[in-house]
């Protein structure tokens, strides 16, 4: 059973009443995770949520979300009283704060945490070594898109935030689980969804400063008739920082090209980067997807998980 804790700008404590109906969803990045609970509303609520700042999501001792309490609502229904709580994961802090104008001739990972996200109290459990050269942080740019711009260009990844809310400044890794879907798998439902649009099939990225330009293609895209270009500016560029930054453009444009949609009964039945094996003969579906999107909830049709996962 999923119970919500509060924690008040003044350090209290505060337990939920048992939940009614709850929702939690993990997207492994941006927009961040984010959870949505109802519960009867009693009187020693009135003091507590105009205060509550953080809660914790968790179930059977397990944290399984940790973040930044938005808002609340108090409403009279048939059920009578009820209080609704919102709020989203650690990212919001970097979300929601922007950042100075900021110059690195020589920018490495370790300063650009010290300066865009440890100022806010967020742990980070891994961080990969990752260096690079000129790069420049446009005043009132959020503490996210700092962060996540300078891995994008010089490591090829995105950060993300785990469940209890500390940051992993490294590629998205899941737990190593494999959801084996078959045909008898009690699936709710199932879509398969390829579009072609947001595809790229070329990015040119030029360097005005060398006066260079180099195109990245992406080749079986092309071949499948797709044509979509992005040109992208890079000024000092190396030779190796616009192939990998072209390289990373393309694949992230393709992620949803391909993907699967699955409901299932039960909460928790897989998270973002954790593997999905699908054996439907039935279906045409075969072949081992990532998990991209990962809703579960709980109202008075019981317990689900709504998964979106694709081809990486």
């Amino acid at each position: 059973m999923l119970s919500i804790h509060l924690e008040t700008c003044d350090g209290e404590g505060y337990a939920l009443p048992v939940l009614i109906r709850w929702e939690l969803e993990y997207t492994g990045g941006v927009p961040c995770d984010s959870m949505r609970a109802v519960c009867p509303y009693d009187a020693g609520m009135a003091e507590v949520l105009p205060k509550a700042t953080r809660f914790a999501a968790c179930q059977d001792g397990q944290i399984m979300l940790r973040g930044v309490v938005d808002a609340y609502e108090v409403s009279l229904s048939r059920q009578g009283l009820l209080a609704t709580i919102e709020g989203r994961g650690m990212a919001a802090l970097l979300l929601d704060n922007e950042s100075e104008a900021l110059t690195y001739e020589r920018a490495l990972l370790s300063e650009v945490l010290k300066n865009h996200v440890m100022p806010y109290g967020i742990e980070v459990d891994r961080q990969n070594d990752v260096s690079g050269g000129r790069y420049a942080v446009a005043s009132g740019s959020s503490q996210w898109k700092a962060l996540q711009g300078f891995t994008r260009r010089f490591g090829g990844f995105d950060p993300y935030f785990t469940p209890e809310g500390t940051l992993t400044a490294g590629p998205l890794w899941g737990s190593g689980k494999t959801l084996e879907i078959e045909e008898s798998t009690p699936l709710l439902s199932l879509c398969k969804r390829e579009q072609r649009y947001g595809v790229i099939s070329e990015v040119l990225i030029q360097d005005k400063v060398q006066g260079v330009s180099h195109p990245v293609v992406n080749q079986p895209f092309v071949k499948a008739g797709g044509q979509r270009r992005h040109v992208l500016y890079m000024p000092r560029s190396t030779a190796e920082d616009r192939r990998y930054t072209g390289e990373y453009q393309i694949s992230q444009s393709a992620l949803e090209q391909l993907e699967i949609e699955l409901e299932l009964p039960g909460s928790f039945a897989a998270m973002p980067g954790d593997r999905v094996a699908l054996a439907l003969g039935g279906l045409h579906l075969s072949g081992q997807y990532e998990v991209v999107r990962s809703r579960s909830r709980m109202d008075g049709d019981g317990e689900r998980t709504e998964l979106t996962a694709g081809r990486r």
